[in-house]
């Protein structure tokens, strides 16, 4: 299996991180899920959380798929709220979903970004990097997109196309 998915972490299901997800995934060679459209809510020590959508989704996710792409527009310096609710649940793989959790070892994971701008700011991709290296995956890279009006700036998109060559 050599599947890839990729994780819409934005509150605009059909914002720019949208077209972004679009032109990298031109050739419909990935999967897309939006995490706007699934009931996830934060990590709760005491897992009240645990019924809703987010384990089912990680079951499906590590069973079916080799590489995770987390896609992600630049919020306040940051990923989105969206897909920090979805990595602070990851912390329910490692206590209460162990076995499930310790199946993302040898997994891929890589990030795209966007912003209206080419001004992505030095140690954004490390909540990425460094979650990869936790759970034991295998870290491909990061590429970020920016914005002339509301198309896709070229040189990003020949970043983009970089970028797919890697995941």
């Amino acid at each position: 299996m050599n599947k890839t998915i990729i994780i819409q972490g934005s509150s605009k299901s059909l914002g720019n991180t949208h077209k972004v997800i679009n032109y990298l995934n031109k050739n419909n060679q990935f999967d897309v899920v939006d995490l706007k459209t699934k009931n996830i809510g934060p990590f709760d020590y005491d897992f009240a959380n645990a019924a809703d959508d987010f384990l089912p989704l990680m079951e499906e996710i590590i069973a079916n798929y080799d590489t995770i792409i987390f896609a992600t527009p630049v919020y306040w310096y940051s990923m989105s709220g969206i897909l920090k609710d979805f990595f602070d649940r990851m912390s329910d793989l490692l206590h209460y979903k162990k076995e499930l959790g310790k199946q993302l070892r040898g997994k891929n994971m890589a990030m795209i970004s966007n912003s209206t701008a080419n001004d992505l700011k030095v140690g954004f991709t490390m909540p990425f990097i460094e979650s990869a290296n936790y759970l034991g995956m295998n870290y491909l890279g990061d590429t970020h997109a920016w914005f002339s009006g509301d198309e896709i700036d070229e040189d990003a998109k020949t970043q983009i196309d970089t970028f797919r060559e890697l995941v």
